[in-house]
């Protein structure tokens, strides 16, 4: 959970840099923000699939265990 808290955290961090960069005309923070947001996103993705991984071995795992004890 802290994983997706962080990736949170840096999306919203780069979306404030990409502002401020346009703001201040400042193409390198607005690119930064913008790698910082892509950073975040692509990271959270890879949470989410890590966790719909892990549920999927879960299941398995508990349909194996059931089908063992009706045997």
């Amino acid at each position: 959970m802290m994983d997706k808290a962080k990736d949170k955290i840096q999306q919203a961090v780069g979306s404030a840099k990409e502002k401020l960069g346009e703001v201040t005309d400042n193409p390198d923070l607005r690119d930064s923000g913008k790698a910082d947001q892509t950073k975040g996103e692509v990271k959270e993705a890879g949470h989410d699939l890590r966790d719909k991984a892990a549920g999927a071995v879960q299941d398995a795992k508990d349909k194996l265990g059931r089908n063992d004890r009706d045997r």
